[in-house]
């Protein structure tokens, strides 16, 4: 890979301020104020296990567990069309049964895995779809389904998912991911490269690499330089101000937060674990400084692609975690996280830094 060039001088980097308590408790009062879908209670989790907030993270875990579909799915909600969404909840389930070694635990986890492997929809080349409802490949599952597989020690699996969303997805000429592919029409039904979308690529595959271990030959190493292509095509289109667009190629669309937050956990872990040079952990404190200006007296992270529907500037419950994520990686040492399983039951662009 060529090597990316350094900040510009109009973005030099901007010292992420030291991270203060009381700024952070009001993000997370107002995260866990948010009513919250499956994916977005798994994320919450997720961010509450990196700050080591385990006793906040195992009550999240317990709703999701509780509220666990018939056919495995985490954390779902009536009327809920997401195949893959419940997924982000099984890393907190499953950190629920190292800590417990509870039964009830193993049993969410496993039946979580099973749909993912065996029962969930999916291609004939095996990649999942993010619907029970139709045949389409999303870019949002790459986060999803990447941390509980490399956590049951399927990285073959990971890397499986990863290889069938990017042939579907991934715009090779310039880097980024397309939001939504249809199997059926055989075409691209959401072309754009949604920010957002490219921010769970990246931010998945870095959790992955974090939480992975045992993963085939070169395997590893093909991940890490993907993310990092990813990564730094989205570099490319960041603006002025140090944030980018919803679409990252489209500046007509509204200017969002929730991407530099995205981005700044991917190369802030990256960096942290060695896979992206050292020079990433500057890039991802100045990618957290700008999303920070954003954060309003209340701890709502402003601007973000927001819910309900996500087509709009708002907020929004993945924005609030990812915000802690950031945080918590900016504290991350370069020492990589292995999991210890439980016991079973039965092309460079603008803005990115050299090296």
């Amino acid at each position: 890979m060529t090597a990316a060039p350094s900040l510009p001088p109009d973005r030099a980097p901007t010292a992420a301020p030291e991270p203060v308590a009381a700024h952070l408790d009001a993000v997370l009062l107002a995260l866990l104020a948010m009513q919250r879908q499956s994916w977005e209670q798994g994320v919450a989790a997720q961010a509450l296990l990196d700050l080591g907030r385990t006793d906040l993270a195992l009550l999240l875990a317990d709703a999701a567990a509780t509220r666990q579909a018939a056919d495995g799915r985490l954390g779902e909600v009536s009327d809920d069309i997401g195949a893959v969404n419940g997924a982000a909840c099984a890393e907190s389930v499953f950190r629920a049964a190292e800590l417990t070694g509870e039964r009830r635990w193993t049993t969410a986890f496993d039946r979580q895995l099973g749909w993912l492997v065996e029962r969930g929809p999916r291609a004939d080349d095996g990649t999942l779809y993010h619907l029970v409802t139709g045949r389409q490949v999303w870019a949002d599952t790459i986060w999803m389904v990447l941390p509980p597989l490399v956590l049951a020690g399927r990285a073959d699996l990971a890397l499986e998912q990863v290889a069938g969303h990017r042939r579907r997805l991934c715009d090779e000429r310039t880097g980024l991911y397309a939001a939504r592919w249809d199997d059926d029409r055989a075409e691209l039904v959401l072309g754009a490269h949604w920010g957002t979308g490219n921010g769970w690529v990246v931010g998945g595959i870095a959790r992955a690499l974090r939480l992975g271990r045992d993963w085939p030959p070169g395997g590893r190493d093909e991940l890490a330089a993907h993310a990092r292509g990813v990564l730094d095509a989205c570099l490319g289109h960041r603006g002025d101000d140090g944030l980018f667009t919803d679409i990252l190629d489209d500046p007509t669309s509204f200017p969002e937060t929730n991407v530099a937050q995205m981005l700044a956990y991917a190369s802030l872990t990256g960096a942290a674990d060695g896979w992206l040079p050292p020079t990433y952990a500057e890039l991802g404190r100045d990618l957290l400084a700008a999303a920070e200006r954003r954060v309003d007296a209340r701890g709502l992270v402003t601007g973000a692609c927001g819910a309900p529907d996500f087509t709009r500037a708002g907020t929004s419950a993945e924005a609030q975690a990812f915000h802690l994520l950031a945080h918590a990686a900016a504290g991350h040492r370069s020492n990589r996280l292995t999991a210890a399983r439980p016991g079973r039951p039965g092309g460079a662009g603008r803005g990115a830094p050299s090296g």
